[in-house]
């Protein structure tokens, strides 16, 4: 499995941050607020995979084009940034090995904190 950093998502995630959609939740909500392998087909059918791969900052190269299963680390509910997402994904990332989606993940919860510490 080869793994690599989305720009195209984490430019996306920068974008929903800078604009306040994104949740100041806890670790443990991500198990609540992920959305299901239903709410992922409703998206894909509604707006496309293009649309859909921006939702992760992890690709898997080696993963068929065009599958869900090439996409990796979510970092939202097709809405908004979940803080819890990205702490979770930042974990595993780091488990894994995978450097370049870890540090974006860490960057992207450092500006999550400082935006919702002014808030």
């Amino acid at each position: 499995m080869t793994v690599r950093l989305n720009d195209d998502a984490l430019s996306h995630a920068r974008g929903l941050l800078r604009g306040g959609d994104y949740v100041a939740d806890e670790r443990d909500d991500w198990s609540e607020h992920a959305p299901s392998a239903d709410d992922g087909n409703a998206f894909i059918e509604k707006h496309g995979m293009a649309e859909y791969s921006r939702w992760f900052l992890g690709e898997d190269t080696d993963a068929t084009e065009g599958t869900k299963g090439r996409y990796l680390f979510p970092y939202g509910d097709f809405r908004k940034l979940h803080r819890c997402a990205v702490i979770s994904g930042e974990s595993r990332a780091g488990q894994y090995d995978h450097t370049s989606i870890e540090k974006a993940l860490k960057e992207l919860l450092e500006q999550i904190d400082k935006k919702a510490e002014r808030s």
